[in-house]
Parts: C-alpha cells; sequence; structure tokens
C-alpha cells in the first residue's frame, strides 16, 4: 500500500461528514477541558481541604502548648475539638508527657522523631498507614508544636496534635468520581450541541448542493438558494448563482447560433439543389464527366441539407421547445416504417409485435427516432435487422410500465468501450465509415435526444443471444393500463 493510499484509507476510517468531524472534534475538546480542568479543581480542592484540616490541627496543638508554657498540663488531656482526633505531648527525650490517649506508646514512638526545624516553632507532615491513623483512616495529618518550659527553665517540650484525613479522602474521592461520572454526558452533550449545531450551519450548504446537483444540461436555469446575510455560505451561494449565469448564458448562445445557422443554410442549400437538379436535367444528353460532376454536387447539396436539418432538429431538442403530446402506438409506427421500406436488395427488415404499445408523445420526434435506429442498423447488417416492441408492467388497471423498442442487426456490433460514444454528434467509430455510406454522424444523437426528451432512454447492448451484431434499446414511460409482452413476426 502506498502513502497516498494509507492516507486516504486513513481519512475514510474517520467521520465522513463535516458534521460528524466537528462532533468528533467537539467531544475531543471536551474531553480534554474536563481532563486538564478536572484534574486541575481535583488538586485544588484536594490542597485546600489538606490546608484547613492542618490549620485546625496546629490550632488544637498550640492550644496545648499554651497550657504547657504555663505548667498547668494535666497527664489525661481532654478530647480535643474541632475534628482533631488526638493530642500528644512528649518531652525532649521522647517520653509521653500527656495525652488523650489510653495507650499511646507506639504512637510517642513513631512522632517522637518528627520535630519543628531548627528556627521554627512548628512542623506538619502526612502519614500513611501508621497508629496516627488507626482511628478511623489510612492517612492522618500530625502537627508539632514546640512549646517551651514555664520561665525558661527546663526541658522542651513538643505538642503533637493528629487529625485522621478520613473526611478529606471522601470528599475528595466524591469529587474525582463525580468528574469521571460527569465526563461521558458531558462529552456526548458536547458532541450533540456540536453536531445540531453544525447541522442547522450547514443546511443553507445541503440546500445549495441538492440544487446544483439538479442543474443539468436540460435544467440550466435553476439556481441554488440564497441565504440571507453575508456569510461565507451566502457569499459562495452567490458565486455559484452567478457561474450559473455565466453557463447559462454561454450555452444559449451556443444553442442559438447552431440553430440560426441551421436555419439559415436551408434556403440557400435548397436553392443550390434546385439549381443542380435542373442542371443536371438539363444536360442529360451532355458530357457524361459533366454529369458525373453534377451528380456528385448534387450528392453533396443534398447530404448538407440533412445536416443542417439534423443540426436544426438537435437545436431545438437542446432548447426544450414545446412538443406534441399524443397517443403513439409504437408497434404500428414499426409496422409503417418496415412498409415504407424497399423489398429486396439488402438486409431484410422484420417487426415483432403481438399488441399495440401506446406511449404519449411527438409523433414526428418518433418516427424520426425509428426511422434513425433502422437506417444505422441496415447500414450495418449482414441479412437480417429486427424490430420487436413490447410493454414491460402496468398489467392491471392503473397501473403504469414501460414501453420497450429493440432494434437489432445481425452486423459487427459496437464494442463495449464504445457504446456510450456512438451517441455523440458527428461520432464516428469505424474509419471505414466515409461520407457516402456513415450518414451525417447525427443520426443516433439525435435519437437518444428525443428519447431523453419524452422522459426515456436510448442505449446500444449486445445480443442476448450471444451472436455479433448490435441491440439498440429504447425505453419510454407508458400511461397506465395495457398487458405486458407477447410478440410475433
Amino acid at each position: 500500500m502506498t502513502a497516498e493510499n494509507r492516507r486516504r484509507a486513513r481519512f475514510r476510517a474517520g467521520p465522513a461528514s463535516m458534521r460528524g468531524r466537528t462532533a468528533a472534534a467537539a467531544a475531543l475538546a471536551m474531553g480534554l477541558v474536563l481532563a486538564v480542568g478536572g484534574g486541575w479543581l481535583y488538586v485544588l480542592l484536594r490542597a485546600n481541604l489538606l490546608d484547613n484540616t492542618t490549620s485546625r490541627t496546629e490550632v488544637a496543638a498550640r492550644k496545648v502548648a499554651a497550657q504547657a508554657d504555663t505548667g498547668a498540663l494535666p497527664e489525661v488531656l481532654p478530647s480535643p475539638a474541632e475534628g482533631v482526633d488526638l493530642v500528644l505531648v512528649l518531652d525532649a527525650a521522647g517520653q509521653v508527657v500527656a495525652t488523650s490517649l489510653r495507650t499511646a506508646d507506639p504512637l510517642a514512638a513513631e512522632l517522637r522523631g518528627l520535630r519543628p526545624s531548627p528556627g521554627q516553632d512548628s512542623a506538619d507532615r502526612v502519614l500513611t498507614g501508621s497508629p496516627a491513623a488507626a482511628a478511623g483512616g489510612t492517612r492522618a495529618d500530625v502537627v508539632v508544636v514546640r512549646a517551651s518550659p514555664p520561665g525558661g527553665s527546663g526541658q522542651e517540650r513538643y505538642v503533637y496534635a493528629v487529625t485522621v484525613l478520613s473526611d478529606v479522602d471522601d470528599a475528595t474521592h466524591a469529587i474525582g468520581v463525580a468528574l469521571l461520572a460527569s465526563a461521558p454526558p458531558l462529552i456526548a452533550l458536547a458532541a450533540a450541541i456540536a453536531w445540531a449545531v453544525t447541522g442547522l450551519a450547514l443546511r443553507p450548504v445541503t440546500a445549495i448542493r441538492t440544487e446544483l446537483a439538479a442543474v443539468s444540461e436540460s435544467e440550466l436555469d435553476r439556481r441554488v438558494p440564497d441565504p440571507a446575510g453575508g456569510d461565507e455560505i451566502a457569499l459562495m451561494a452567490r458565486t455559484v448563482n452567478a457561474t450559473l449565469d455565466r453557463l447559462e448564458q454561454a450555452v444559449t448562445r451556443q444553442r442559438q447560433f447552431v440553430a440560426d445557422a441551421s436555419h439559415e443554410l436551408r434556403n440557400p442549400i435548397a436553392a443550390v439543389r434546385s439549381r443542380l437538379e435542373v442542371a443536371l436535367a438539363g444536360g442529360a444528353g451532355g458530357d457524361g464527366e459533366h454529369q458525373k460532376s453534377v451528380r456528385a454536387a448534387l450528392r453533396d447539396t443534398e447530404r448538407l441539407q440533412r445536416i443542417a436539418a439534423d443540426l436544426l432538429l438537435l437545436a431545438r431538442l437542446d432548447a426544450h421547445a414545446s412538443r406534441g403530446a399524443e397517443p403513439v402506438d409504437l408497434a404500428l409506427l414499426a409496422a409503417e416504417e418496415a412498409a415504407r421500406r424497399p423489398v429486396g436488395g439488402g438486409p431484410r427488415l422484420v417487426v415483432e409485435a403481438g399488441e399495440p404499445v401506446p406511449v404519449r408523445g411527438d409523433p414526428a420526434q418518433l418516427e424520426r427516432l425509428l426511422t434513425n435506429l433502422v437506417d444505422n442498423a441496415l447500414r450495418y447488417a449482414a441479412s437480417e435487422v429486427r424490430v420487436v416492441a413490447w410493454r414491460e408492467g402496468g398489467g392491471h388497471e392503473g397501473a403504469a410500465g414501460r414501453a420497450v423498442l429493440e432494434v437489432v442487426d445481425d452486423g459487427p456490433g459496437v464494442p463495449e468501450a464504445d457504446r456510450g460514444k456512438v451517441f455523440e454528434r458527428f461520432a464516428r467509430l469505424d474509419a471505414a465509415r466515409d461520407r457516402e455510406t456513415g450518414g451525417t454522424g447525427l443520426g443516433l444523437a439525435i435519437a437518444r435526444g428525443v428519447a431523453r426528451a419524452h422522459g426515456g432512454d436510448l442505449t446500444v447492448r449486445a445480443r442476448e443471444d450471444g451472436r455479433a451484431g448490435a441491440r439498440f434499446v429504447l425505453v419510454l414511460p407508458v400511461p397506465p393500463g395495457g398487458q405486458g409482452r407477447s410478440g410475433s413476426s
């Protein structure tokens, strides 16, 4: 896998829409805010609770230290207030002088190493898993205060106050759980808000995209909605509409030019053809080379006349000129087309249609469509051309269906890679198809244009029996009612 393919795979693995990417970004941002802000809040609250506990513990120790300074210190101290759990007084040697506990030796052995630093009269420490915390927790806050003997004589004493940090630990634990529990819903809420807000912001974009997708060669007059305001989306909509205006004007000028040129060419070409026919008729007994030249010029003029007529019809189809909407029977149209063809001297034309195949449309245009298909098939068929018409669906009252007409020949066929090109204007897939045998190059383009103007389509496919040849399939919508397919030759 190349680096470009890996990059595309990573892109496809993420949220596909802008709303999805925005919601994911909002969720990630909320997660980072909660992680950083929640961690900072947790540490700040924990430190504040510990500072308050240390302050209360130090106050309790200084009260006892004040009694020791005056010499009025009983051996059994009363239980301290304000949430402090115990008080212990040791002398310089670490022996218990007074305590609020019954048995203070284990605690004295642990605390005697904690003394204020030189020049200071107090110190504090948080102990974990010690006898000081045995009163109800795993951690304890210990504050020691130096007490001077009365009159400055005798050994110094040290007052220890201990507060078990169970309340602090419970509070911080509750805060941590609350932060962790609130993170998922807050992240989901941020993603939902981002999804909703982005959807509202992109609603004009969706409308613009939908309308722009509907703009086609047949509907160049459509414009995207212009949202109010002067934001980027509104500016984009106005730019798109301005571009569509220029595109419509360019296409309209091109179509008008083709229509005007075709129309203006008809009269001069008809006049030249008339003069050539008169010259050919008047010079019937003249020189053979002269007649040959006149006949060639007449053939070229007739071809120019056909091209001008075809271009004019294409211009009308491109401009979506109004057309008639009359009942037309494709089966009858195919039978009439076969009846107009001379018998013998070329491939055989067979019509298969067991019942009427009704559609609504312009009879002249549909007749031109069928004529072009048959002309094209006869030009390349080896021995036979079949025209098959039937109706699909709509077998019960009120149901619509499709009218299908196939023109099948046994010629060389159309390569699969070129099946879209045969409907292009002036397309010539075979170099051997010169202007004498290849037509104007507009017949199939006109046929497809007529089919699409009637709400259907025209395609070319391979023969169903696997033999060589081309199969042109016309599909048109039909009025409700009618029967399914049956055929005869």
